[in-house]
């Protein structure tokens, strides 16, 4: 169970990283409910080992690609997110203090946290492009636009995932022009 897991959690991000042209030094974020991944509703079944198998599926291939990991906690922690401390004052996020457990903050974010050289809490990010395991509600961790984009899978175990990029607003109204390569 947890090699297909990591496998499916492994390719979902390849597939997401590839259509939305993530490149080196972006950020992606992750929300998951592990509890949903194993068959459980959400918020009822945190699983740790669950969410090793995704980290491992997830984590190294960002790692390799420059692209920086953005956990979502759950929402007794108000949706706060787990980065590297490095991100964090890349993109001028403040951090907070907070160190996410499974049954406050969710299994996946605790494993991030553990797992990172120097995690950082904060309260919130735009990311480019984001994966949501489990219906944990992403969209308020994306830049303004967000594209849903669809894989060739729907689903890691038994969890459904919505995926999405973003790209930059049009403005200008009938006359504007735009430029082909940001849709």
């Amino acid at each position: 169970m947890y090699t297909d897991i990591t496998q499916a959690a492994k390719q979902a991000v390849s597939e997401l990283i590839e259509a939305a042209g993530l490149c080196s030094g972006d950020l992606f974020v992750v929300g998951c409910s592990t509890s949903e991944v194993g068959g459980e509703r959400i918020g009822k079944g945190s699983s740790i080992d669950i969410a090793h198998a995704l980290w491992d599926g997830i984590a190294p291939l960002l790692e390799e690609k420059g692209i920086y990991l953005a956990a979502q906690c759950c929402e007794h922690l108000n949706r706060a997110v787990i980065l590297e401390e490095a991100a964090a004052t890349k993109f001028g996020y403040e951090p907070v203090n907070v160190v996410p457990q499974p049954k406050a903050g969710g299994s996946f974010a605790t494993t991030v946290y553990e797992r990172m050289d120097a995690p950082v809490a904060v309260e919130n990010v735009k990311a480019k492009a984001g994966i949501d395991i489990g219906g944990t509600l992403i969209g308020m961790q994306l830049k303004a636009v967000a594209v849903p984009v669809r894989l060739s899978i729907d689903t890691i175990g038994k969890a459904h995932i919505l995926c999405a990029r973003t790209r930059p607003k049009f403005i200008g109204g009938t006359r504007a022009h735009y430029d082909e390569s940001r849709l």
